[in-house]
């Protein structure tokens, strides 16, 4: 009996032994690496919520801020809706313009016809230069006017008006509302006029229509002088 009860000690003391061995590893295996998992998704998390974070801050501040925006010379109130069509028809213009100044020459000798009779020449000739030289006067006449931004300047009063120039770069003038005219007749390419320079702009295209009576005046309250009107009219 007490060599039985001898070797159920011992074997009941190995067994604790094995299961007090095996317990840290399988702690080691379990729990230490899922706590280092956490400890190493921690900063993975982190840099993914400041890499959100600045893609955001990015995407705001390109939709706030637009390439038409200066400061200096206030708010934009207008747009035109032709901009890129004035300019295209511009350069088009200018480029075959180019391009035939570089191909006369060659049409003179290839064909002779620099060696016919005056009345040949001179037709030839007026083609070439109206399609050279007339087309893009013409078209710089007719749009050099064409308003494609309006900036308004609250607290001076005055406008910035962008145009295109003769080299197709941008012109900004300045003027006061007061230097503001309308003209007495409808005119096509003039809706009015800054000091003595005629301006097109589309009233449509305002994005506020008080912006465009204020610019041409129409908030203005109208003082008639009966008297003066009845002396002029007893004059007459």
């Amino acid at each position: 009996m007490l060599l039985l009860r001898a070797a159920g000690c011992r074997r009941a003391a190995a067994q604790a032994s094995v299961a007090a061995a095996a317990w840290p590893r399988g702690s080691a295996h379990h729990g230490l690496p899922a706590a280092l998992r956490r400890r190493a998704a921690l900063p993975i998390a982190a840099g993914t919520q400041q890499v959100t974070s600045f893609q955001g801050l990015a995407v705001r501040s390109l939709s706030t801020s637009t390439p038409h925006d200066h400061p200096e010379h206030g708010r934009l109130v207008y747009k035109g809706n032709l901009a890129k069509a004035v300019l295209g028809v511009k350069f088009f213009s200018y480029s075959t313009s180019i391009f035939n100044l570089f191909m006369m020459p060659y049409l003179m000798f290839k064909t002779g016809i620099g060696f016919e009779s005056l009345f040949i020449q001179a037709a030839f000739y007026g083609v070439i230069g109206f399609f050279t030289f007339v087309t893009p006067v013409t078209l710089h006449v007719l749009t050099k006017g064409y308003v494609i931004r309006l900036y308004y300047k609250d607290e001076m009063d005055t406008y910035t008006a962008i145009t295109y120039n003769a080299i197709l770069a941008e012109k900004a003038t300045v003027f006061h509302q007061k230097d503001v005219k309308i003209p007495d007749i409808t005119k096509m390419f003039t809706t009015f006029y800054a000091k003595t320079k005629s301006m097109l702009v589309n009233p449509t295209l305002f994005s506020d229509p008080q912006d465009f009576n204020h610019l041409m005046g129409y908030d203005k309250s109208f003082y008639f002088n009966l008297e003066k009107e009845n002396e002029v009219s007893e004059k007459k």
